[in-house]
C-alpha cells in the first residue's frame, strides 16, 4: 500500500473533525477578507471631501437608513454602521477561526493517536526477523520522532493549507476588484517565490533523509549506554560513552545545521518579494492619489486595501513555502512509518491453522538454518533429533555453537530454512501461533521482569490464576522462599526490568511465570545460571517430580544442570557433535569427556 493510503486509513473516526477544520478556516479566510474591503469603504467614504456616496456599500447603508444617495454631508450613522459591520466581521472570524483551531487539534492528536497505534500492533505482529531488519532503536524513533513529524505536518495540512491558498486566491481577487490592473503586479512575484521554494526544497530533501538514519543511531548509542550503565561504570568508560555520544549527536547536528542554513533562505526570499511589492504599490499610489472622487485616481481607502491584500498575499505565499518545507520533511518520516506499517512478519499463522497441541514431542528433520537468506554460512546444519514427550534433554556447547539458535525453532520464534521441526508430531508451521507458544514456555538467557508487582509479573503466564496456584509454582522454581521474606511478599513492586532484584531472583520469577502456563513443553535458556548448584538441583527435582509430562529442555553451561538428563546434547558449531545420556557421552564422546574433567577438576582445585 502507498504511503498516502496508508497515512489516510489511520484518519479513521477523526474523519469529521478532519473535515469540519478545513470548513471554518475556509469561512474565517472569507470573512478575513472582506474585512480590509470593507475597511477601504470606510476609508474612502470618511476622506470624500463632501462626504460622497460613492460606492456600492454606502449606498446600501444609505437606503437602509432611509437616506436620499444625493446627499452629500457626512453621516455619524453611516460611519457607526460601517464599524458595527467591521466588528461584526471580526468576531464572526474570531468564532470560526477558534473553531477550525479547536476541530484541527482534535483531528491531528487522534490522526497521531492512531498512527502510533498502528505502527506499535504492527511491531507487536513482527517476528525476530523482521526486528532485526529495523532494529529497536530505528522502530523507537519511528514510533516517537517520525510519528510527530507527521502528527505536525497533517496539521498544517488541514489547517494553514487549507488557509493560505484560499486566502492567496481570495485576497487576490479582492485585490483586483478593488485596485484593477494595479493588483496584477502580485503575479510578477510568484515566480520568484516559486525558483526559491523549489531550490530550497530539492536541496533540503536528502539531507531529511539522511538525518532521520542518523537519529536511528543516535538513539541506538543512548539506549546501550542506558541499558549497559553498571558494565560502563564498572569498567569507568564513561569518557568513552560520552565520545560516542557526542559524535553522533555531533553528525545530526552537523546535518540539521546544513538544512536549517537551506531554510533560512525561505524567510528572506519572501521578505524581499513581499516589501518590494509593498513599495511598488506604495509608490505608485502616492503619485496618484488625490482623495477626489471627480479625479477617478486611487483614493486612499483604496490603498489601503491595496497594502493590507498585498501583505495577506505575500504572507499566504510565505506560509505555503513553510508547508512545503515541512511537508517535505514530513514526507521523509511518513515513508518510514509506511515501510513499518507495509512489513509483513515472517511469521504467520496458516490458512486453517491446527488449534490443538497434543503432546511435548519433538522433532528435528533434517533441519538446517541462517539468520539471513545471503548469509554464506548455516548457523545450524542438518540437525536430526527425536525427542519424547517428558524427557529431560540437557543442550551444552561453547559460546556460540547455536544452543540457544536450535532452541528457538520450537516456538517458532524462527523458521527453520530447510527441514522441518514438529511438535507433537505436527510441522510448527501448521500450528496457530498462538497455540503453539503458549503450548511452548521458553525462559530467554536474557530474563525480564516488567514494571508491576510480583503477581501481575506472574500473571503474564496465566491471567486467571489464583493466589494459591501462584504460590505453590513459586514454591516449584523455588522462588517462594525470598518472595516470603519480601515486605509485601507478592505484592511487591517490581521495578522496570527488576532491577530491584537479584540476578538468581529474576530468574526463578521468571521460571515460574512459565510454568503457569502449564506448557507441553518447556525451555530452559542458560536459565539457572545465577542460582547456586544446591538450588539449581531442587529445581530440576522438582520438575521431575512436579510436571513429568512435560519435556524439558535446559541449555546449561554446567554439566553438573544437565547430568541426570534424559538426553544430553552437545553442538559443535552448528552441529550435533553428540548425543546420549551422561553414562553413554562419558564412554563415546571425547568433547563430552572433556569438559566433564576440567569442570571437575576446577571444582576439586577450589576445594
Amino acid at each position: 500500500m502507498s504511503t498516502f493510503k496508508r497515512m489516510v486509513s489511520c484518519i479513521r473516526e477523526y474523519k469529521r473533525p478532519s473535515l469540519l477544520a478545513p470548513i471554518f478556516i475556509a469561512l474565517e479566510v472569507l470573512v478575513e477578507c472582506c474585512i480590509p474591503y470593507l475597511t477601504a469603504q470606510l476609508i474612502n467614504y470618511i476622506n470624500a471631501s463632501e462626504g460622497s456616496t460613492e460606492g456600492f456599500l454606502t449606498k446600501i447603508i444609505y437606503n437602509i437608513l432611509g437616506y436620499d444617495t444625493a446627499m452629500t454631508e457626512l453621516r455619524l450613522e453611516v460611519i457607526l454602521v460601517y464599524g458595527l459591520m467591521l466588528f461584526f466581521l471580526a468576531a464572526l472570524s474570531m468564532t470560526f477561526g477558534a473553531l477550525s483551531a479547536h476541530f484541527c487539534s482534535i483531528a491531528s492528536c487522534g490522526f497521531a493517536k492512531n498512527l502510533r497505534h498502528d505502527v506499535y500492533y504492527k511491531i507487536q505482529g513482527f517476528s525476530f526477523e523482521n526486528i532485526d531488519k529495523f532494529s529497536t532503536p530505528s522502530l523507537v524513533t519511528r514510533l516517537t520522532t517520525d510519528v510527530s513529524n507527521v502528527q505536525m505536518a497533517y496539521m498544517m495540512i488541514i489547517r494553514t493549507a487549507i488557509r493560505c491558498p484560499l486566502m492567496l486566491i481570495i485576497s487576490s481577487v479582492m485585490s483586483i476588484q478593488l485596485g484593477g490592473s494595479l493588483a496584477w503586479l502580485f503575479a510578477g512575484i510568484i515566480p520568484v517565490l516559486g525558483f526559491g521554494l523549489f531550490f530550497i526544497i530539492s536541496r533540503a530533501r536528502p539531507l531529511f533523509k539522511k538525518i532521520f538514519k542518523k537519529y536511528d543511531k543516535l538513539n541506538e548509542s543512548v539506549q546501550e549506554n542506558i541499558r549497559g550503565m553498571r558494565v560502563v561504570k564498572s569498567f569507568v568508560r564513561e569518557d568513552y560513552e560520552r565520545a560516542k555520544f557526542d559524535r553522533a549527536s555531533d553528525e545530526v547536528r552537523r546535518d540539521f545545521e546544513r538544512a536549517d542554513k537551506l531554510l533560512a533562505l525561505n524567510t528572506p526570499i519572501m521578505q524581499f518579494c513581499i516589501y518590494t511589492a509593498m513599495l511598488v504599490i506604495s509608490f505608485v499610489c502616492a503619485t496618484t492619489v488625490i482623495g477626489t472622487n471627480e479625479s477617478g485616481l486611487i483614493k486612499v481607502g483604496t490603498l489601503s486595501g491595496m497594502l493590507t491584500y498585498s501583505m495577506q498575499i505575500m504572507m499566504s505565499m510565505m506560509m505555503v513555502s513553510m508547508i512545503f518545507v515541512m511537508v517535505t520533511m514530513a514526507i521523509e518520516a511518513a515513508n518510514r512509518i509506511a515501510e513499518v506499517l507495509n512489513e509483513e512478519s515472517t511469521l504467520k499463522s496458516p490458512e486453517n491453522p491446527v488449534m490443538t497441541l497434543e503432546n511435548g514431542d519433538v522433532d528435528f528433520e533434517g533441519v538446517s538454518f541462517k539468520y539471513n537468506q545471503k548469509a554464506e554460512k548455516y548457523a545450524l546444519e542438518n540437525i536430526n533429533l527425536h525427542i519424547k514427550s517428558g524427557q529431560t534433554v540437557g543442550i551444552l556447547g561453547v559460546t556460540g555453537s547455536s544452543k540457544s539458535t536450535l532452541i528457538s525453532l520450537i516456538p517458532r520464534l524462527y523458521d527453520a530454512t530447510a527441514g522441518s521441526v514438529k511438535v507433537g508430531g505436527v510441522d510448527v508451521r501448521d500450528y496457530d501461533l498462538d497455540v503453539l507458544r503458549n503450548g511452548v514456555s521458553v525462559v530467554l538467557q536474557k530474563n525480564l521482569l516488567f514494571s508491576g508487582t510480583i503477581k501481575e509479573n506472574l500473571r503474564w503466564g496465566d491471567p486467571d490464576a489464583t493466589d494459591e496456584e501462584l504460590e505453590r509454582i513459586c514454591k516449584l522454581a523455588m522462588a517462594d522462599e525470598f518472595i516470603q521474606n519480601m515486605p509485601d511478599k507478592y505484592d511487591t513492586y517490581i521495578e522496570q526490568g527488576g532491577t530491584n532484584v537479584s540476578g538468581g531472583q529474576k530468574q526463578r520469577l521468571c521460571i515460574a511465570r512459565a510454568l503457569l502456563k502449564k506448557p507441553k513443553v518447556l525451555i530452559l535458556d542458560d536459565s539457572t545460571s545465577a542460582v547456586d548448584t544446591k538450588t539449581d538441583a531442587m529445581i530440576r527435582k522438582a520438575f521431575r517430580e512436579e510436571i513429568p509430562g512435560t519435556t524439558k529442555f535446559i541449555i546449561a553451561q554446567r554439566i553438573a544442570s544437565v547430568q541426570d538428563s534424559d538426553v544430553i546434547i552437545m553442538m559443535d558449531d552448528g552441529k550435533i557433535g553428540a548425543v546420549g545420556s551422561h553414562e553413554e557421552l562419558m564412554r563415546t564422546s571425547e568433547m563430552y569427556r572433556d569438559v566433564f574433567h576440567s569442570q571437575t577438576k576446577g571444582g576439586s582445585d577450589n576445594e
